[in-house]
């Protein structure tokens, strides 16, 4: 799929000026089709999943951009947006009875507990995403991980997060070396619904607070009423997720 920059715009929640500086910059994969910018969404995945901009060099901050022209533009994203993570999640639910202790054996677990939920045939999916892992390990950063497949969305107008936590952190390749304690499955209807929750996931992953929650294991409630909170208060993605 090809993005353009007012999608890329949206998906990250910064103005369309701060987009064409990144590309002036080279701080953000992209190419050009008949004189015009445009973005692959496995790209733009990839980048969101490692941190990175140009093999490694600067990590790139949000709060290195801010936002000047688009505001009410912004505003209207942000009423649009809002709450996605927190109905994803309210749809998905919080699971905390896992036996699994590795990375195979908690995907394919997983699958089996939100197969009628999703309708979905659990070792088909389970085989997506053990693929997508190959390709690239879906781990953040600060024990954050985001289990997800490129070839498979929902049908209907809604996106599902399935939170898990194992009862011991698991090696998931992550940058940062550190083992994985919360596993947000990420299954969404549509590419750029996709590409927004994994954004606000990565945005979470940044906040020392959500990191403390997640490590005491919160149930359902507890977690939907943080993520709420959080979102309401979440004006745009001014802190480091990158």
């Amino acid at each position: 799929m090809d993005l353009k920059i007012k999608d890329v715009a949206e998906l990250l929640n910064v103005s369309e000026t701060t987009i064409r500086r990144w590309l002036s910059e080279g701080k953000i994969p992209a190419y050009r089709l008949h004189h015009q910018y445009r973005f692959s969404r496995i790209e733009i995945e990839n980048w969101m999943m490692s941190c990175r901009l140009n093999k490694g060099k600067k990590v790139l901050t949000l709060d290195e951009a801010p936002i000047e022209e688009d505001n009410e533009e912004l505003a209207r994203r942000k009423g649009m947006q809002h709450f996605s993570l927190y109905r994803a999640i309210h749809l998905g639910g919080v699971i905390l009875e896992v036996e699994s202790t590795s990375k195979e054996q908690v995907i394919r677990e997983t699958m089996q507990k939100l197969s009628e939920t999703l309708s979905i045939d659990a070792e088909v999916v389970s085989n997506l995403l053990l693929e997508r892992e190959k390709l690239m390990p879906t781990a953040l950063n600060h024990g954050i991980a985001v289990p997800h497949t490129r070839d498979f969305l929902l049908e209907g107008p809604s996106d599902i997060v399935a939170v898990v936590m194992p009862p011991e952190p698991i090696d998931w390749g992550a940058l940062d070396g550190k083992p994985v304690h919360s596993l947000f499955f990420l299954f969404a209807s549509d590419d750029k619904r996709h590409l927004h929750l994994l954004a606000k996931i990565a945005h979470l992953s940044s906040s020392d607070e959500a990191l403390e929650l997640l490590r005491s294991r919160p149930d359902k409630k507890e977690l939907l009423s943080y993520i709420k909170e959080w979102e309401s208060n979440m004006k745009s993605l001014q802190k480091s997720i990158f």
